[in-house]
């Protein structure tokens, strides 16, 4: 148990930096890192400078040229600043992306101008999750400030391609042994706690036939033709997948969209190849190589059929679910007992349909949640949407929550 009066202080402390520390996620959403394109080394040196200017030392971690373009990057450049306490004890790594989906259409507001009206802050990346930079290295500052004796240490890991895997970031530091945390905490998006979520096949589908005149279509194979029935097949085998139910709260079933097309040479030619994307939402309980083999198996078989057609099946990224790992209980418990004391209501734990970087920390074996500024849905934030937005107060809330739980876990 926190005494009164250190719980005080780090709460004090956290109501004293917030102006500050929305300069400081200001500064942050003001930088573009749009991925693609992926080239976010200028995000990583300003994020580095501004917490060096509070003092933490920062560590830079150039991952290989090689590795990066593997990744469909131009550049990455992971951060990790380490925070001793005292011997023994856990470490408990704390881990947020800045890299942002590109903005797209529909904003009212300036993508990276960081514009602030009653209390809410606009730009891409201000809650997914540029937010958690801020919340977790002002809830280490208020965990320095507290005065608390402390064994253990904390981590902060702020990596930059969670856009496209998260492979050359925490998965990277893992992998390279830079890193071996017992607890991890990841960016959340809303104010309830993530105990679990989907893995994610993304699988690319080239449809090659043989190009004809248009006068003459009979004399060539057309590989739009062939790729319509393969797509119908592929929207058939989806409705299926909604009687493979999840047994997570927050996970209902398997998904499958079709989200990206090419093809096609001109408008007077019989299409010769025609290439598509799918992307296939793997549960919990699913394991993701038997999905990926029986997705390629239907897609073949489907295929079989059409004369002068072939297809080859390309895998993009197969992301593993997030499920949960022993100790994860402690990191439950935890945040819900301060995030209800804060917030003034029950802390729901629960699955999400999507995936993160999470996952690269729970698969290593190391007990993780997500957790971090947000409100009650991902939605009311506009996550990936125009006019992504946060509440200002939901950032100081959380950083509180944040600093209390490291303090639990570090034996106040």
């Amino acid at each position: 148990m926190i005494a009164p009066a250190a719980r005080d202080r780090l709460l004090a402390f956290v109501d004293n930096a917030h102006v500050a520390q929305c300069r400081f996620l200001a500064d942050l959403v003001k930088v573009p890192s749009d991925n693609p394109p992926g080239d976010c080394a200028a995000h990583a040196a300003r994020a580095a400078e501004l917490l060096e200017r509070l003092g933490l030392a920062v560590e830079r971690h150039k991952v290989p040229e090689d590795a990066v373009r593997a990744s469909g990057m131009a550049s990455v450049t992971n951060l990790i600043v380490r925070k001793r306490f005292g011997a023994g004890g856990p470490t408990v790594a704390l881990n947020a992306h800045g890299d942002v989906v590109p903005p797209g259409a529909g904003w009212t507001k300036d993508p990276y101008g960081a514009e602030i009206a009653d209390g809410v802050m606009y730009g891409r990346g201000v809650a997914v999750s540029k937010s958690d930079f801020a919340t977790y290295a002002y809830a280490l500052l208020a965990l320095e400030a507290s005065g608390l004796a402390l064994e253990g240490a904390v981590e902060l890991h702020f990596t930059y391609d969670e856009e496209t895997g998260g492979e050359v970031g925490p998965g990277w530091l893992l992998a390279q042994e830079l890193t071996a945390p017992d607890y991890a905490i990841g960016a959340g998006f809303a104010y309830n706690v993530v105990v679990a979520h989907n893995g994610c096949l993304h699988l690319e589908v080239k449809v090659m036939g043989r190009s004809a005149h248009a006068a003459r279509p009979e004399t060539g194979s057309d590989a739009l033709e062939a790729a319509t029935r393969l797509l119908a097949s592929l929207y058939a085998l989806r409705e299926g997948y909604k009687n493979v139910r999840s047994k997570v709260p927050g996970i209902d079933h398997p998904t499958l969209v079709v989200g990206l097309i090419r093809g096609g040479i001109n408008t007077n030619v019989v299409p010769d190849e025609v290439a598509f994307r799918i992307d296939r939402r793997i549960v919990p309980e699913e394991e993701p190589e038997r999905v990926e083999r029986e997705l390629v198996a239907a897609i073949e078989r489907a295929a079989a059929g059409l004369p002068g057609i072939r297809v080859a099946c390309r895998r993009i990224i197969l992301a593993r679910p997030f499920t949960p790992v022993p100790g994860q209980e402690k990191l439950v418990a935890s945040i819900q007992r301060h995030g209800q004391a804060i917030m003034g209501e029950a802390i729901p734990a629960n699955g999400v349909p999507l995936y993160t970087d999470a996952r690269h920390y729970s698969a290593a074996g190391v007990p993780t949640v997500l957790y971090g500024a947000g409100p009650h849905s991902l939605l009311e934030a506009n996550g990936h949407r125009a006019d992504e937005k946060l509440v200002l107060e939901d950032l100081r809330k959380a950083t509180q929550v944040i600093a209390l739980a490291l303090a639990d876990l570090l034996g106040a």
